[in-house]
């Protein structure tokens, strides 16, 4: 192998280049939610739940969910987004759906995660719309409707601005069911139509990071409803002896037993923790 200098500087620039080009091609890690109460990044889980990754930055790539709204909050359960923008009157416009996505009910619904609503009786039908859990869901939404898709987590301090949404006034306007616990910032005249001052707007969601990496460090627990842990084997038998012999064979036998007696007594202790 050449050690020359000019051979070597070439190397180091294929190697960059090679490095630029993977990350250029693969798929987003982190995205950013831009919200008129401050930012809040997500780690995206994206070799945990690539099919609801892939979904979901589509309609980030497109420009979908600029100028979304978060249109539903469910104090100590979750806030909701992603269906629905504004575009400086009323009534509301619906957010176009791409095709429905495959269930990947892989991790549990703890506080901070990232997940897809989806149609009752349907666990296929997760579209455009996400919710963040405000707190542990695991018991409600893990094996509900074949459990939900969690695929990502906010990461920093970015429950802070997500719990500050959560504390914003509920109101029920008319405007449609998907709107009867619509959070509103500044809203104190009910007879007015509430406008971009009032509405949780979300102005983009943007990918600040391109690097493949599912944060092995942020998954949360499995979802153990979904994916029930394999069945602990039952013990081996342990042959006995039968009995007899001379005096040599016996006592290699006697130890043997109360080896295995011993064993046994080790294991039944354990078996309490």
């Amino acid at each position: 192998m050449t050690d020359h200098p000019s051979f070597l500087r070439r190397m180091a620039c294929s190697t960059v280049v090679t490095a630029l080009a993977f990350a250029t091609s693969a798929g987003a890690t982190v995205v950013e939610f831009q919200t008129v109460l401050g930012n809040f990044s997500v780690n995206l889980f994206d070799q945990t739940t690539p099919a609801t990754v892939t979904n979901f930055l589509d309609y980030v790539n497109n420009g979908a969910y600029t100028d979304s709204i978060v249109h539903r909050t469910e104090p100590g359960f979750v806030i909701q987004g992603g269906g629905f923008s504004y575009d400086g009157s009323l009534p509301i416009n619906s957010i176009v759906q791409n095709p429905a996505v495959v269930n990947e009910p892989e991790l549990s619904n703890v506080r901070g995660t990232i997940a897809m609503a989806k149609i009752g009786g349907d666990p296929n039908s997760a579209t455009n719309q996400w919710f963040i859990s405000l707190a542990d869901n695991t018991s409600v939404l893990d094996g509900q409707n074949g459990g939900f898709t969690v695929f990502g987590i906010v990461t920093g301090n970015g429950m802070d601005v997500v719990d500050a949404i959560a504390a914003l006034p509920r109101f029920d306007l008319n405007l449609g069911s998907a709107f009867t616990t619509l959070p509103l910032r500044d809203y104190t005249d009910t007879a007015a139509d509430p406008d971009a001052d009032n509405f949780v707007l979300i102005n983009a969601v943007v990918v600040t990071d391109t690097t493949v990496n599912t944060g092995a460090n942020l998954l949360p627990p499995v979802n153990v409803v979904t994916n029930p842990p394999a069945p602990v084997p039952a013990p081996a038998p342990t042959p006995t002896s039968s009995g007899g012999g001379g005096g040599g064979s016996m006592g290699v036998v006697g130890l043997l037993g109360l080896g295995v007696c011993w064993v046994r007594r080790r294991r039944r202790g354990q078996s309490r923790y």
